[in-house]
């Protein structure tokens, strides 16, 4: 584990060439700079050409509206940054699932989203 905070939690894992990433409840604007920095941190330590990027949004909650261009921004932001791959693990709740598939909708989103780690 390289960051244990508690909205969210970045691991490396060299075995799989995986960064993940592990969103929990609710991001706030406040909160996004601390993640940008821990997260701008934990990628100087990869080699990102050759590791998968997981973002693991199960546990993320809705999301208020004047976050949602946020999201959108880190999504492709996540898509820009070199990884082999890029992978969305879908929220559990119906409501966060809508609002991140209608962000990848209006963004050129190239990775994948799946249902389950």
């Amino acid at each position: 584990m390289v960051v244990d905070k508690r909205k969210y939690k970045m691991a490396i894992n060299e075995a799989d060439k995986e960064l993940q990433i592990q969103v929990h409840g609710l991001m706030r604007e406040e909160d996004t700079e601390s993640y940008m920095g821990d997260f701008q941190e934990t990628i100087g330590k990869v080699n990102k050409n050759s590791y998968t990027l997981v973002i693991d949004g199960t546990y993320q909650t809705t999301v208020p509206s004047k976050v949602v261009p946020q999201l959108e921004q880190i999504l492709t932001f996540y898509s820009t940054l070199g990884f082999k791959e890029v992978v969305v693990v879908k929220p559990s709740s119906k409501i966060a699932q809508v609002q991140l598939r209608n962000a990848l909708e209006r963004i050129d989103f190239e990775g994948t989203l799946v249902d389950s780690v």
